[in-house]
């Protein structure tokens, strides 16, 4: 046993899978309503029972990256001003318990997908494998500026694909949907690096925390995320001119979301760096509901007036 080191407790092992993380795996929703909503899919009793089933797997495999990662970072954590007290840097995890942990995890997660479906088992696995992309050498993608971002950010893909295999597996969802959420997941990410780095208030201490620090700024970060915002909102777009126009009621209220969590990342030891911290932030989930009642009104109410920005001819004055 390490004598700088806490004795290791039962609650030390669940805490680094990190549940109180899993209200991220609500990312699948949105895939699983476009889904609905493009298929005219219906979700009788067995679908919902799918879709939980779905969420539980998901929260598995995301627990078994979370194992791996928090093994893999404690050397650095140690100079995050709050990162220092995970178990893995305070307590004296065994190697073999955190390893059983993470495969116990990854199983549980992958064989249980396989119930919900073969296209669904595939997304699973993906986001298994990115955990290891992200996390271990020699790839550790976690380390390298902007690919960071990138490769932790396509996780939010993999859900929305995640959500709607729960209802089908012969189609993909629109490429702009796909590619406008992993932009939107990556603005979410690079934000939080804004306001991690802006916490840690020294570049020195910064780049012994995460590797990737040593060649960022506040500025090349917060620059990094208006585009991935931009981007966002523009592949969004072109969805919604191409399928559901009604949607564009719920666009005002996404660049409000993109502004007010812009303003959270600068507050001091700010929610944008513990996305499960967030439903603290009463503005925030105030412009969440009022998005997502848009959405529903969106993709359930026809609305003929908005098809004006997808008429091709001119509009002539009188």
């Amino acid at each position: 046993m390490d004598d700088t080191k806490k004795s290791a407790t039962l609650r030390d092992y669940v805490r680094i899978a990190r549940p109180d993380h899993w209200i991220k795996n609500l990312f699948i929703l949105p895939g699983f309503l476009a889904a609905v909503v493009l298929l005219h899919g219906k979700a009788d009793a067995a679908v919902w029972g799918k879709l939980a089933l779905a969420l539980v797997c998901t929260s598995l495999v995301a627990s078994a990256n979370y194992v791996i990662n928090e093994w893999l970072d404690a050397k650095f954590d140690k100079f995050h001003p709050t990162k220092k007290n995970r178990p893995v840097v305070v307590a004296d995890l065994k190697k073999p318990l955190v390893y059983a942990e993470y495969a116990l995890l990854a199983v549980a997660g992958l064989g249980l997908s396989l119930l919900v479906g073969r296209m669904f088992f595939a997304m699973a696995a993906w986001l298994f494998v990115m955990g290891v992309v992200y996390n271990v050498e020699p790839l550790r993608t976690k380390d390298v500026p902007f690919l960071d971002v990138l490769s932790e950010s396509v996780n939010n893909m993999i859900r929305l694909l995640m959500g709607w295999f729960v209802l089908t597996e012969t189609t993909l969802p629109p490429c702009s949907v796909i590619l406008g959420y992993w932009m939107g997941g990556a603005f979410l990410m690079a934000t939080k690096r804004f306001a991690e780095y802006r916490m840690i208030g020294d570049p020195e201490r910064a780049g012994l925390y995460r590797k990737s620090f040593k060649r960022y700024t506040e500025s090349s970060l917060l620059v990094s995320s208006f585009v991935y915002a931009i981007v966002a909102t523009f592949l969004i777009g072109i969805f919604l001119v191409k399928h559901r126009i009604e949607l564009l009621i719920s666009m005002p209220f996404l660049v409000a979301l993109f502004g007010k969590y812009t303003a959270i990342a600068y507050k001091p030891d700010s929610a944008a760096q513990k996305p499960e911290k967030l439903y603290r932030e009463k503005g925030l989930m105030a412009l969440t509901l009022l998005f997502v009642a848009a959405l529903l009104v969106g993709c359930f109410v026809k609305m003929p007036w908005l098809d004006v920005f997808t008429t091709q001819k001119l509009i002539e004055l009188k």
